[in-house]
């Protein structure tokens, strides 16, 4: 059953990428918006999920304002997979047109030094779009780390789409992602990290909305092994079609400490960071899976 399963979930994606480009856009985003909004009356396990999480985003929404801003999450998350569908036949134009970044001149600091930068991201708006306008308008390559999928070849269809937009995609397993990435950012290059759920269940625990959440330590002991800037950013819809961006000031190494300490005070800056930028947009934020201990089964890990 779990083959089958699979090899299902696998032509789903493969039927995706094959016809959803094809479609009329006005038709595409009706079938994305009726799609999100069949998934969210069914009050799936992924929903409940989206709302629990919310309601820590914003602790005094009644439950009246959590179902508008989960029903808005599944919108907001199909409109993710219809512009991902659709991304691979778009203009650089087309790109370009789509995103509007502010602070874009904290990027060009650390790569114009050639000292290598780490973007650092949450799972908000659409994050491949993002890097599809570092590598088509600003012309910067990175390199960034995708989660293994089963069936293989499912993973092997996420890679194939974010090489085909210029991204060079190093699986999360296996122990050698850390190596390259320092060596990518030694050499004054850029990798891009979706940074606030850690996959590992050895991440670093941060105060996040008020409870404590586990994020990825890699971003901060690549920073401090390498020097690179790191630097998050947040991603958000709003009412446009234009996704906003916002590059936050670089998270700084602390001059003090051990280095699990300044790993803590690190990801502690980063997770500062996500926080505004899900406050601002909590719809935007794509996050159906646990995420605070709290939440997480006796043994501490994600379920």
């Amino acid at each position: 059953m779990s083959a089958l399963k699979g090899k299902i979930t696998d032509s789903l994606y493969g039927l995706g990428w094959g016809a959803v480009k094809k479609l009329p856009e006005p038709a595409a985003t009706a079938l994305f918006r009726t799609i999100a909004d069949q998934v969210w009356k069914r009050r799936g396990k992924s929903v409940l999920r989206l709302e629990s999480n919310l309601a820590r985003v914003v602790p005094d929404a009644s439950p009246e304002r959590l179902a508008e801003l989960s029903r808005a999450g599944m919108r907001s998350y199909m409109r993710y997979w219809m512009e991902s569908f659709r991304l691979p036949a778009w203009s650089p134009e087309r790109i370009r047109n789509s995103i509007d970044i502010a602070g874009t001149d904290r990027l060009a600091e650390g790569l114009d030094a050639g000292r290598g930068v780490i973007v650092a991201l949450p799972h908000l708006a659409n994050w491949d779009l993002a890097g599809a306008w570092v590598t088509t308008d600003l012309k910067v390559p990175f390199t960034t780390v995708a989660e293994r999928l089963e069936p293989a070849t499912l993973y092997d269809r996420f890679v194939a789409y974010r090489e085909g937009l210029g991204m060079e995609v190093l699986p999360h397993s296996g122990g050698a992602a850390f190596g390259t990435l320092a060596r990518r950012l030694r050499a004054g290059g850029l990798i891009c990290l979706v940074a606030d759920r850690d996959l590992s269940a050895s991440g670093v625990e941060v105060s996040f909305f008020g409870a404590t959440a586990r994020m990825p330590a890699g971003p901060a002991l690549l920073a401090q092994q390498t020097g690179a800037m790191l630097l998050p950013v947040t991603l958000s819809y709003d009412s446009t079609p234009v996704m906003k961006g916002i590059i936050h000031p670089a998270v700084e190494l602390p001059e003090e400490g051990t280095r699990a300490e300044k790993t803590a005070a690190m990801t502690q800056g980063l997770a500062d960071a996500f926080a505004l930028g899900i406050a601002e947009h909590p719809e935007d934020w794509h996050m159906l899976q646990r995420l605070w201990l709290d939440d997480l089964d006796p043994r501490g890990e994600p379920t």
